[in-house]
């Protein structure tokens, strides 16, 4: 009898496996940082990556679309990230103090981002959206904030609320009642929109990731971003557009930059640092200068927006986001991930309607995304699109895995500007001969 995919999974993680007890042991279900460090029966533990691809304990080789949680658009250990951050190792980690190489970081984001004029420096994706809600309720001495269902901002209180479905409970217990009431949730409908908006005259902002929930798993409606724009204006709402990661993935200069939509704030992070953690907060003089201390005692005590952080802007992201970023701002990066997320999404087509699986395949710029159960994701909402059954999800990442091609989560990916054709064509095989196994084991149908 043939292995089922799961049986060749265990076979072929030997090592992963034995650390499993380990982990479960230390660690909350067995991750050390994050919810999606997790898996049935087991996650492969990884050793190293170059590159667009990785490899695991046992010695497995994968083709990554993870890319760090889609923060490494020039691949794993670019040379260049790992030569300006080696070259800063020795000379010290932090200082307290502003060093040059953060000035030169801040220039080129405020250069490649069209909305920002002054920038802000944090720790991560989560305290980007954070800071960047607390700029608009200071600016507009208003406190609500608007935020749309399923869009994914980070792991902090004030983006709980809509974050998973049932969009009327909160995504996590812990969150203090207040909390949520400062927090609209809506469907991405602009009516809805400006009903709240006529209709709460408390409203400080409005969050939208730029891709659409989750880097596009739920897209937009078209023209929905300038809807938002139109309708914030209208309004003297602070439009926060999500870009931790579309920013300098979608473009140089973010979605905001293809798309040319103007918001008052951005959130980035990922890219932004060439891998290493942290994230910022960029947006419109105006706005940004609520954070500005005056050294008038009364101003800079009751009147101005209080942000620190111990690690932001240390010299070593500072090294290894500068590196990164030159390399961002040539656009070739960004050319050739969408030029591979291309053919990978035209091999995956080509794989599903062959095969006549009852499944959907999209995307945009440097993105993928497979959908089971339908020919179109038109019409879906959220509840749909970010809910295929499990055994789904797990059983074609494990397919993909024990041939040799790994996904960021779910049923997607992102690319690299390292991937090349030859990944791409090895991957579309994988992809062949994943749903054969998953149709074999009556997981998809046609």
């Amino acid at each position: 009898m043939a292995e089922t995919i799961q049986e060749q999974y265990i076979r072929m993680n030997p090592r992963s496996r034995e650390t499993q007890p380990s982990y479960q042991a230390r660690f909350p279900s067995g991750s050390p940082g994050h919810d999606g460090y997790t898996s049935d029966p087991f996650p492969v533990v990884i050793a190293r990556g170059s590159g667009p691809r990785k490899w695991d304990i046992d010695g497995n080789e994968y083709v990554d679309y993870g890319m760090g949680s889609a923060s490494l658009l020039l691949g794993h250990a670019h040379p260049e990230v790992v030569a300006a951050l080696s070259g800063v190792l020795a000379d010290g980690s932090h200082f307290g103090a502003p060093t040059e190489s953060m000035l030169e970081w801040g220039e080129r984001i405020c250069t490649l981002m069209p909305c920002v004029d002054k920038v802000r420096f944090v720790g991560s994706g989560a305290e980007a959206t954070m800071l960047a809600m607390r700029v608009a309720r200071a600016h507009t001495g208003k406190e609500k904030i608007i935020r749309w269902e399923s869009h994914y901002h980070g792991w902090h209180d004030y983006v709980m609320p809509g974050n998973l479905p049932p969009f009327d409970v909160p995504a996590s217990i812990g969150i203090p009642q207040g909390t949520i009431d400062s927090i609209i949730v809506l469907p991405t409908d602009l009516a809805a929109l400006e009903n709240a908006l006529n209709s709460d005259e408390n409203i400080a902002g409005v969050i939208t990731e730029a891709s659409g929930a989750s880097y596009g798993t739920v897209p937009l409606p078209d023209g929905f971003l300038d809807g938002v724009r139109r309708l914030t204006r209208e309004h003297g709402v602070v439009m926060i557009l999500d870009e931790v990661i579309t920013g300098f993935r979608w473009a140089p200069g973010g979605a905001q930059e293809r798309l040319g939509v103007d918001p008052d704030l951005c959130t980035m992070a990922k890219i932004i640092t060439g891998g290493l953690p942290g994230g910022a907060v960029g947006g419109r003089d105006e706005v940004m200068a609520v954070m500005h201390q005056t050294g008038d005692s009364h101003h800079d005590r009751y009147e101005r927006v209080l942000h620190g952080g111990t690690f932001n802007a240390n010299p070593y992201a500072a090294a290894s986001g500068n590196a990164a970023l030159r390399l961002v701002a040539t656009g070739e990066y960004n050319a050739q991930a969408d030029l591979m997320a291309e053919r990978l999404r035209a091999g995956l087509r080509e794989v599903v309607d062959r095969r006549e699986v009852n499944a959907t395949v999209y995307g945009e710029s440097s993105t993928f995304h497979l959908f089971f159960g339908a020919s179109s994701i038109d019409g879906m909402d959220a509840s749909r699109l970010k809910n295929q059954p499990a055994q789904i999800q797990r059983s074609l990442r494990q397919a993909l895995q024990v041939r040799g091609v790994d996904l960021m989560s779910r049923t997607s990916g992102v690319l690299s500007g390292t991937h090349t054709e030859v990944d791409i064509d090895f991957t579309i095989e994988a992809f062949d001969g994943a749903i054969a196994a998953m149709m074999e084991e009556g997981l998809v149908q046609h």
